[in-house]
C-alpha cells in the first residue's frame, strides 16, 4: 500500500526553485499512486488546492509595525500556525512529512507537531537556514561559519540580514530558537541536494547518520520542435548580485557569441539599461518551464556563475538534462554537478576566467547524447523516487 504523504513549504507556486520542487514533489509521488496533501501559507499567487482551507494566514516582514509583529510571532511558532497544521495532520493522517522551505513564513515548529503526531519527518535542505541565519553561509564574500557552530551575535555584528540591525537581530532570534539540537529530535531524515550541504550540515554539528545526500531531480518534457534556433549560449535564473550575474554580463562584452538572459530579479532593470544596447546580449524576461527546454536545447552552453553558495539548482540540471554542457563556478555544490565531459568550473567572480570558460566550451565539440543520459540516470525523478522511498521506509 502507498504511503500518505503530506508536503510543506512556505509557498504554493513556482517562486522558486524550493516551489518548484515542493511541486514536483507533489506531482511525482500523486503519479505514483500515492496520497498526497499540502501545507502552506496563503498567498494570491498560489495555486488552486483543496488543502488551502487548512494553509495558514499570510504575513508579511515589510508592511506596517503590526504586520512585522504577527511575522515575528510566526516566525517564533507563537501564532496558531502550529494549530493550523495539527488540523490537517489529523484530518489527513500522513505516513510521512516531508518538509521543504517551512523558516519564516510557516515555522519550525511544524516539525516538532509532525513529531509529536508520529509521522516520519524528512526535511529537504534547499538553503543554509538551519545553520546560518543570513541563508548563506558568506559575509562579505568570504566563507562564514561563525554562526554554525553556536549562537554568536555575529549575524547582529555584522548586519548580515538586509544589512539591517533589526532584521538581522531577527534573524538572530529565530536561529536561537530553533537550534540544531531540536531539529534533530524532531526531523528523522534532512535531505541534503548534494556533498556540500552535507558537509556543512556536519560541520555546524548535526547528526551524520541523518543527513542522506540527495540530488535534486527533474524530468524534461519531450521535445516538440520548440528549442530556440541560432547560435548562443544561455543563463537562466534570478537576476540578482549573489548570482554572478554582473560577472557574467561583463565577461560577455569581451565574447563574440549571443548572450540570451532568462528570468527576473531585483537587478532586472538596472542591468538592461546597461547592457541592453549590446547587440550580444539578449533579456528574454521572466519565461516558463516549456519556454527553459526550449532554450536550454538549442544553446551551445548553458552558465551558472554564482557568487553564493548555491546547493543544487535546478537550471544546472535542466541543462545536462538537454544535453547542454554548463560553465560554473566554484561554489557551494555546483562544481559537484559537472566534470570535464559534462562542462566548466571558473573561479567565482572573476571575469577573465569566466570569458576563457566560455570561449573554451564554445569551441569545443560536447557528446550532448552522453551528457543528457549521464544526466537522466543522475537526476531523474525514477531514480529519485526511488531513493526517496528508501528514506520514508526508515
Amino acid at each position: 500500500m502507498k504511503g500518505r504523504v503530506l508536503i510543506v513549504n512556505k509557498f504554493y507556486y513556482r517562486r522558486g526553485g524550493d516551489c518548484v520542487y515542493a511541486l514536483n514533489l507533489e506531482s511525482m509521488l500523486a503519479s505514483r499512486g500515492h496520497e498526497v496533501a499540502v501545507f502552506s501559507m496563503h498567498s494570491d499567487c498560489n495555486l488552486p488546492s483543496v488543502w488551502s482551507k487548512y494553509f495558514a494566514a499570510n504575513v508579511s516582514f515589510d508592511g506596517t509595525f503590526a504586520e512585522k509583529i504577527r511575522g515575528l510571532w510566526r516566525m517564533l511558532g507563537l501564532d496558531d500556525v502550529a494549530a493550523r497544521f495539527r488540523s490537517i495532520l489529523y484530518d489527513f493522517r500522513p505516513d510521512v512529512v516531508h518538509l521543504n522551505n517551512i523558516h519564516s513564513y510557516l515555522s519550525p515548529v511544524i516539525a516538532r507537531e509532525a513529531h509529536k503526531f508520529g509521522a516520519k519527518v524528512v526535511w529537504t535542505m534547499h538553503d543554509y537556514k538551519l545553520i546560518c541565519p543570513s541563508y548563506t553561509c558568506m559575509r562579505d564574500g568570504r566563507e562564514c561559519t561563525e554562526c554554525s557552530t553556536s549562537s554568536s551575535l555575529g549575524v547582529v555584528r555584522h548586519r548580515c540580514l538586509k544589512q539591517s540591525l533589526a532584521a538581522s537581530f531577527l534573524g538572530w532570534i529565530e536561529h536561537c530558537r530553533w537550534p540544531a539540537a531540536k531539529m534533530q529530535r524532531w526531523v528523522d531524515a534532512f535531505v541534503c541536494p548534494g556533498e556540500y550541504m552535507k558537509r556543512k550540515m556536519l560541520e555546524a554539528g548535526f547528526d551524520e547518520s541523518k543527513l542522506k545526500v540527495l540530488n535534486n531531480f527533474v524530468d524534461v518534457p519531450p521535445c516538440d520542435g520548440g528549442a530556440d534556433e541560432g547560435e548562443y549560449y544561455c543563463y537562466v535564473g534570478r537576476l540578482s548580485e549573489e548570482k554572478g550575474i554582473v560577472t557574467l554580463l561583463e565577461a560577455s562584452r569581451a565574447l563574440p557569441y549571443l548572450l540570451k538572459v532568462a528570468g527576473t530579479g531585483a537587478q532586472a532593470d538596472e542591468l538592461k539599461r546597461k547592457y541592453g544596447s549590446d547587440g550580444r546580449v539578449c533579456f528574454l524576461g521572466n519565461v516558463d518551464s516549456r519556454e527553459v527546454f526550449g532554450l536550454l536545447r538549442g544553446a551551445r552552453l548553458s552558465v551558472m556563475p554564482s557568487e553564493c553558495n548555491e546547493n543544487n539548482p535546478l537550471s544546472v540540471i535542466e541543462s545536462l538534462m538537454c544535453g547542454t554542457p554548463v560553465v560554473v563556478s566554484d561554489r557551494g555544490g555546483l562544481p559537484e554537478l559537472v566534470d570535464d565531459s559534462s562542462g566548466a568550473i571558473f573561479k567565482s567572480g572573476d571575469v577573465n576566467a569566466l570569458r576563457e570558460a566560455i570561449d573554451a566550451s564554445w569551441n569545443r565539440e560536447w557528446d550532448a547524447e552522453s551528457i543528457s543520459a549521464n544526466a537522466v540516470k543522475r537526476f531523474s525523478s525514477q531514480g529519485y523516487y526511488d531513493r526517496l522511498m528508501h528514506l520514508y521506509a526508515m
